[in-house]
Formats: structure tokens, C-alpha cells, sequence
């Protein structure tokens, strides 16, 4: 949803920190969009009992980014506040926390006043000492690396998955040009109330369902790092792509920003022409950089110079640039 702009803004908001044994490095880039919808939440250490756990979320806002926004300051606390989280059942605390803001939001002046409040996706995760608690709802992504190679990812929450059609189906809706009601292009999402309005279905059973995809991950010595990003990122970079990209990038230097615009950059070169948001959360099993990488990473930037160079020198020693000088 959205138009484009003429040309790309890419200034790029940046974050960064560490706790708990993690590093993590945030860049968002509006890009062509003509707003910025993408939103964001990064925490390491929640409050009491939560001390040594973590969260990160990333929100891929569209019709707005009031949504985005709102769930990027609120869904962790919905979460947490439950009764399921604070007994310790953290998956269906999670489950709620979700059902919870979705239901709240609805209810609330800035959303009701609009006939259209627009809507957003959500990954998130909560990063324990033992555990990885991964949601997703919509088509934002995790995806978890070890070694270099995605183990884990998220499914994007498509229209046009079997499950999800049924779903659309089933609440009187249809299918068309892979979109819900030939006009949205994800099948979950938080906000969207346009498309949840069917009285005799749950909150889950509706066209768009605020209900998340958990999944529980054990923390392992050779887990690497965690990247949560919008759809922006993964229209142009595989799982691998990313994981391989971050990898290499991470024995060079340990700055998870720069290596995070990095990415961003690359996507835009590749053609992305949506906004643009990423997490990645390193952990202690992460690539350390090497000697033997930055020595290789001069090499190469040494021989891109050289190359450069003879282009630009052989191209205003030509015959015809020549000729054309003479003119002036």
C-alpha cells in the first residue's frame, strides 16, 4: 500500500545495544515509500523477574503507521501483564498478548475516529538464557542462524496459503490477485478492523486474524544471531542470503549497525522498494572478527580502487573523449 516517491530518502535511523550476553544493532530506511510505516521495539532486560530476558519486535505498518507505532510501545507489556506470562505458560501468554492489543486498539479514539485505521504485522522475540520465543503475525520475519545457515524462519502469512484461504473463505471472503478481497496482502495482521467485522466468527476466524505463530527455539552454543525484518528486506534477500551476508560481514567487524545498514543498502540496490527495517540480535556464539577477514576485506577494497581507477583514467584518455574535449 502506498505510493513511491521520485527518488529513495536513505538516511537511516539506527539503534544499538547489549545486556544479557547479547549485542544487537537496528536500521530502518524509508525508501520509496512516500511514508515511513515500520516500526520498531528493542529491550535488553525487562523489569523483576524478567531481568535476564529480552525483547525485540519489528511492525510493518500499511493504510498509516499509527498502528505500527502503537503496538511498537504497547505489545510488550500486553504480553507480559497476562496472567499466562506471569505463571510462567509464556506461549499462550504470548497468544493472548497479541488477541489482547488487538481488541484494545480497536476500541481506542485515534483508531475509531478513521474509517480506516490501517493495520501492521509483528514478529517479535523474547531472548531468556535458555530459550528463544519467536511470534509472528503477518509477513515481517525471523529468521535464526547458526553457522551461517538459517535452522529456523517464520512463515509469512499469505492469502493464498491453504490455510489462510480456508480461513477467508470461511468468513465470506475471497482470493483475488494473491491479496484478501483482491486488496490486502497478508492474511494476519494487528489493526485491519475493516476486515473484521464478520459477526458470527472469533477473533481469529475473520478475514485478517490478530492471532501469531509461536514457536519455542532452545538456545544452543552455535546459535549465531537472530534477524527480525519487514517484508522489505525479504523481497529481495533469501533466508540464506541474509544469514550468508551477516555471517561473512561479522568476521570483519563486530559493529551490528553498520553491518545492519549493510544490509538495508544491499536491498535497496537489489530493487526493494518498500520501507525497510532489521534487527539483528547477535549471541555469544557470533563470528568475532579475524585478521585473516579484514586483511582480505583491504585486498579486495584495494583492488576495487585499482580497477576504478584504470576505468576512469581509460575512459578520459579515449579517442573520443579526446576528440569531444577538443571541441569544447
Amino acid at each position: 500500500m502506498g505510493g513511491f516517491l521520485d527518488k529513495p530518502k536513505t538516511a537511516k535511523h539506527n539503534d544499538h545495544g547489549e545486556g544479557n550476553k547479547l549485542l544487537f544493532g537496528v536500521s530502518s530506511m524509508q525508501g520509496w515509500r512516500c511514508e515511513m510505516e515500520d516500526a520498531y521495539y528493542a529491550r535488553v532486560g525487562l523489569d523483576n523477574a524478567l531481568n535476564d530476558w529480552s525483547f525485540f519486535a519489528v511492525f510493518d505498518g500499511h493504510a498509516g503507521c499509527k498502528v505500527s507505532e502503537h503496538c511498537a510501545k504497547h505489545l510488550l507489556d500486553s504480553i507480559v501483564h497476562t496472567d499466562e506470562f506471569i505463571s510462567g505458560d509464556h506461549v499462550k501468554g504470548i497468544r493472548t498478548g497479541f488477541l489482547r492489543i488487538d481488541e484494545v486498539m480497536r476500541d481506542l479514539p485515534e483508531f475509531t475516529k478513521d474509517s480506516k485505521c490501517g493495520g501492521t504485522t509483528a514478529v517479535c522475540a523474547f531472548v531468556s538464557s535458555t530459550q528463544v520465543y519467536i511470534a509472528n503475525c503477518g509477513d515481517s520475519r525471523a529468521v535464526l542462524c547458526r553457522q551461517g545457515v538459517p535452522v529456523f524462519a517464520t512463515q509469512d502469512h499469505k492469502p493464498i496459503l491453504p490455510e489462510e484461504k480456508e480461513r477467508i473463505h470461511n468468513a465470506g471472503g475471497s482470493v483475488m490477485i494473491k491479496r484478501v478481497n483482491g486488496t490486502l496482502a497478508v492474511s494476519r495482521a494487528l489493526g485491519d478492523y475493516d476486515f473484521k467485522n464478520v459477526k458470527e466468527k472469533g477473533q481469529c476466524e475473520q478475514l485478517v486474524s490478530p492471532e501469531p505463530e509461536i514457536f519455542c527455539q532452545s538456545r544452543q552454543d552455535t546459535d549465531e544471531f537472530l534477524v527480525l525484518a519487514c517484508d522489505g528486506i525479504w523481497d529481495v534477500m533469501t533466508n540464506e542470503d541474509v544469514c550468508s551476508f551477516i555471517h561473512s560481514r561479522l568476521k570483519v567487524t563486530s559493529n551490528l549497525v553498520s553491518i545492519a545498514n549493510q544490509v538495508v543498502d544491499t536491498c535497496l540496490h537489489k530493487g526493494s522498494r518498500d520501507n525497510m527495517s532489521i534487527i539483528i540480535i547477535a549471541f555469544p556464539g557470533a563470528p568475532k572478527p579475524t585478521e585473516e577477514a579484514i586483511e582480505a576485506e583491504h585486498r579486495l577494497e584495494k583492488q576495487i580502487e585499482k580497477i576504478t581507477r584504470e576505468i576512469i583514467f581509460s575512459r578520459a584518455s579515449s579517442p573520443t573523449n579526446a576528440r569531444t574535449n577538443s571541441l569544447k
